[in-house]
């Protein structure tokens, strides 16, 4: 059975950075095919996807170009871990924060973490 769970901080000061971790169990990171993605959902509204990162393609990836310049991704293949870092937050990035594995891409996620609530605040 494939399992994900985020980690990190739930509080963040404004202009810091958010950094997300993701751990995977059931299922290998590596595996061709699979997308690994970050999706999250700020109060009363819906859900945002942020990225993903395709671990079996030397780790290229994709970032909704409205976070583009504000967000990274990495992966640790030894833990079968991959994370998210967003930098300089404002209240703005208060959120819910999931991660995903996507089969194909397209964001039909089929394994979901059930979500770390990040605030941002001072």
């Amino acid at each position: 059975q494939v399992q994900l769970q985020e980690s990190g901080p739930g509080l963040v000061k404004p202009s810091q950075t958010l950094s997300l971790t993701c751990s995977v169990s059931g299922a290998s990171i590596t595996a061709n095919q699979y997308y690994w993605s970050w999706i999250r959902q700020a109060p009363g509204k819906g859900l945002e996807w942020i990225g993903y990162i395709y671990v079996a393609y030397s780790g290229t990836t994709y970032v909704s170009p409205s976070l583009k310049s504000r967000t990274s991704m990495s992966r640790d293949t030894s833990k079968n871990q991959f994370t998210l870092q967003l930098s300089s937050v404002t209240p703005e990035d208060t959120a819910v924060y999931y991660c995903a594995r996507d089969p194909d891409g397209v964001g039909t996620n089929d394994y979901w973490g059930q979500g770390i609530q990040v605030t941002v605040s001072s």
